[in-house]
């Protein structure tokens, strides 16, 4: 087989392939493509704000649960220690 032979049967190849992609990427589908990669259509949906809300107000009072629990564990040590301290001296006398 001749190197001469298959060089034009791989240009011709190279080329329809080119403007077949050329072709795609213009269309719909390109155009789709390109809003995917944008990260939307452009336009905001109003029916996230809402739950965003709730989740906010879910995670604020979720942060106050915690910082009550920790102050309940801190007064219970506390406690705890001052019923160790009580109990010792009854037990070496």
């Amino acid at each position: 087989m001749n190197p001469n032979d298959v060089v034009p049967g791989l240009v011709g190849s190279i080329f329809f392939l080119s403007v077949a992609t050329v072709v795609i990427l213009r269309g719909p589908l390109g155009k789709a493509w390109a809003k995917r990669i944008e990260g939307a259509s452009g336009q905001v949906d109003t029916q996230v704000f809402p739950a965003v809300e709730d989740l906010q107000g879910r995670v604020t009072e979720l942060e106050e649960r915690v910082g009550r629990m920790h102050e309940l564990e801190e007064r219970l040590d506390f406690a705890e220690r001052l019923l160790a301290q009580a109990r010792q001296p009854e037990r070496l006398s």
